[in-house]
């Protein structure tokens, strides 16, 4: 019943997703990408009941930042046919609290809770209950007041995505309103969502996981963090996409796939990183640190690393009809900017999120009519 995820990890209380496999964990060098991963971005339980009651039964483990108020609780979306027919919050459990200047956290445990939802319709539907998408959640007991039967095949082709913390959902308001999901929705795919904030770094374990999972679209989208994160040169960048895609190549030889540019964000297009955040006022935001006059030798912006990437997938694709290139800024552009601003100066509002799946869906799965869009559905 459990779409989304890669791999289930056994716990003492019952059974958490994981959005890469043991294999890829084992890997990872920073608690950063271990928390994302193990968030449940796009991540849901899936099945047919006649039930009109449903109650999961999880424990979460909940973010706050040091010196910040505590964030609403995570929300799970339960879908009945597809439409979204309630909302549940499940409070408590534990909280895990991060300094976010010296990236260090304390773990404080809680207790399970419950996310009820009822008066369902008294008929046989398909149910869709979406994890909280920032909130790691250790799934302990589904209940029903009907049979559940794992849901039928619907033909529907998997669509698999990687990218940073703004396809993780960062600011979204709930999990099936993050841009992914609402592209999938749109595109009338199956959604597995490797979005991992602060963590899309070209990782060569999380291409060999994507190499690995069956899927009949792809996407990556690269670029925002390898700058704010500044961790590469243009020396070590350009190799490093290539081996990505070769590895993706391994396993998906035809299988259409995207590579997607930064969308717009003014604090780093020209200005290279790292990203610290800015704690002005009170608000959280954050701001690029590095020269602009060390472009030249090799600092990464935004704008070289779309530059970059269009020159790389211009030079593959004449040996790789399937491989296909979208300026992120089609996405999210200075219009948007202008009309829905990022409160953050990185990560857009849920309208923002709105906007990104819209175009995505558009111009990627060809459903305002474009020809020869990559994704044509």
């Amino acid at each position: 019943m459990l779409r989304g995820a890669l791999d289930v990890e056994r716990t003492a209380h019952g059974i958490l997703p994981h959005r890469l496999p043991l294999w890829a964990r084992r890997q990872i060098p920073d608690d950063q990408l271990a928390v994302a991963e193990a968030q449940p971005s796009g991540v849901r339980l899936v099945f047919r009941t006649r039930a009109t009651t449903i109650e999961l039964e999880t424990l979460p483990t909940k973010r706050v930042y040091r010196g910040f108020p505590a964030p609403a609780d995570g929300v799970y979306d339960l879908l009945v046919d597809g439409r979204l027919a309630a909302q549940a919050t499940v409070p408590g459990g534990n909280l895990r609290t991060i300094d976010m200047v010296t990236q260090s956290a304390e773990l404080r445990e809680g207790l399970p809770g419950i996310a009820r939802f009822t008066d369902l319709p008294a008929r046989d539907k398909a149910i869709e209950i979406w994890l909280p998408h920032t909130e790691i959640t250790e799934v302990i007991a589904l209940r029903t007041d009907a049979p559940v039967e794992p849901a039928r095949g619907d033909g529907r082709r998997v669509w698999l995505h990687h990218g940073s913390s703004i396809s993780h959902g960062s600011n979204a308001a709930h999990p099936t309103a993050i841009w992914p999901a609402l592209a999938a929705a749109q595109g009338g795919v199956e959604l597995v969502n490797l979005g991992f904030g602060g963590s899309a770094l070209l990782d060569p374990f999380t291409a060999r996981a994507m190499r690995d999972t069956p899927a009949d679209l792809i996407s990556i989208k690269i670029g925002i963090n390898v700058v704010n994160s500044d961790v590469m040169r243009l020396r070590a960048f350009t190799p490093a996409v290539h081996g990505f895609l070769d590895t993706i190549r391994e396993g998906h030889p035809t299988t259409p796939l995207l590579v997607v540019s930064p969308v717009l964000c003014p604090v780093q297009e020209d200005t290279p990183g790292p990203l610290m955040p800015d704690f002005n006022g009170g608000i959280l935001r954050f701001k690029a640190t590095g020269d602009p006059a060390e472009r030249a030798a090799g600092r990464l912006t935004l704008n070289v690393i779309r530059d970059e990437l269009a020159r790389i997938v211009q030079q593959r694709a004449v040996g790789d009809p399937n491989l296909h290139y979208l300026d992120g800024r089609d996405l999210y552009g200075e219009k948007d900017y202008a009309e829905l601003p990022l409160p953050d100066e990185i990560h857009p509002d849920p309208a923002g999120h709105q906007r990104i799946a819209e175009n995505f869906a558009r111009l990627a799965f060809g459903t305002g009519g474009m020809t020869g869009a990559p994704f044509d559905c």
